[in-house]
């Protein structure tokens, strides 16, 4: 997928951030140019405190944990020439991992992008949990909405609670 710069990406991200928290919550991007890949990380932060960090040298490893972790648990022989259930295991380790809130760095470009190009009702519906906490700062999603949340807000993960009272409490609602 092709990106902006980030600078037009922010500004675009930060465009749609809710006013009364547009100078509390700041999202932001670092690239390590001497590591072997030359990636790094993103973050959100709130009152300048890291809340979300999504590195990609974190992702990697925690990815191929888990990726360990599947083949331990349904005893699978890693076979290098089985390439369908290498990608199976590795695509089912990356989405454990995100639903736990562990992301890399261009996870992060990849969802930012989807949701600037999708309507906030189909950025709503999604399962993601960065999409919803996008969704959960975005001002196109009113008091209305926020107050149907309500009820539902309490199945979804810890950092999804985080920002939906970070967002309540802001609205007043």
């Amino acid at each position: 997928m092709r990106y902006k710069k980030w600078s037009q990406t922010k500004k675009l991200l930060m465009s749609f951030l809710c006013d009364d928290l547009r100078s509390r919550v700041d999202y932001q991007l670092v690239n390590y140019r001497k590591a072997h890949d030359q990636t790094g990380r993103a973050y959100i932060t709130v009152d300048k405190k890291e809340v979300l960090n999504m590195c990609s040298l974190i992702s990697m490893n925690k990815e191929a944990e888990e990726e360990q972790r599947i083949i331990n648990e349904r005893v699978l022989i890693y076979d290098l020439s089985d390439t369908k259930s290498i990608l199976e295991t590795k695509e089912l380790a990356v989405t454990i991992n995100m639903n736990k809130g562990i992301y890399a760095q261009w996870d992060f470009l990849d969802i930012v992008n989807m949701f600037l190009h999708n309507p906030i009702e189909v950025s709503l519906g999604s399962q993601d949990l960065l999409t919803n906490i996008l969704c959960l700062l975005d001002r196109r999603v009113g008091k209305r909405t926020l107050r149907r949340m309500n009820e539902s807000i309490q199945d979804h993960h810890e950092l999804i609670q985080y920002f939906y009272q970070l967002r309540c409490e802001a609205e007043k609602v």
